[in-house]
């Protein structure tokens, strides 16, 4: 299958998640925030919402990826974490209420020949949470947390900063 054009100088901030499930929705939130903010050249937000295949072609039209997901990988609520997988697999469990998992996106985005930098911003939760379109207080604060580091890694990778 041919890949679309990579735009190498394109950064996609993408952030999953269902909002009406509470801390679940965690990676739409911490977008949302970003949004706001006066951002480098070349930088694109990005509500995934709850996923899905559609979202294949602004992975693969980006030369860079930074992906935002609610984990239910064992550390406190509220814990960030920022890895590097290389491969799907690499990644640490996140929640199913997706369309589909990030680990089944990355999966076709891999299988079609995808090899940009994919950095994962994983928020950890409590996966036993009541549904609520709040956050819970650790959670809120993981996004302001998040949104911090996501903004410092965009403004050091841009040149004219």
């Amino acid at each position: 299958m041919t890949e679309s054009p990579n735009n190498h100088n394109k950064t996609l901030v993408l952030g999953l998640g269902n909002v009406i499930m509470g801390d679940e929705g965690v990676g739409v939130h911490v977008v949302r925030a970003i949004e706001k903010h006066t951002l480098p050249a070349g930088v694109e937000c990005l509500d995934g919402g709850t996923g899905g295949f559609i979202l294949l072609e602004p992975l693969q039209s980006a030369g860079r990826i930074i992906l935002i997901d609610a984990a239910a990988d064992g550390n406190p609520p509220g814990t960030v974490t920022r890895t590097t997988p290389r491969f799907s697999s690499d990644y640490p469990p996140t929640l199913t209420a997706h369309d589909i998992g990030v680990k089944d996106l990355l999966d076709a985005f891999y299988m079609q020949g995808g090899s940009r930098d994919v950095v994962l911003y994983a928020i950890a939760i409590d996966p036993r949470q009541s549904i609520s379109m709040e956050l819970s207080p650790e959670i809120a604060g993981a996004v302001q947390e998040a949104e911090e580091r996501i903004l410092a890694e965009l403004r050091a990778a841009d040149p004219l900063t």
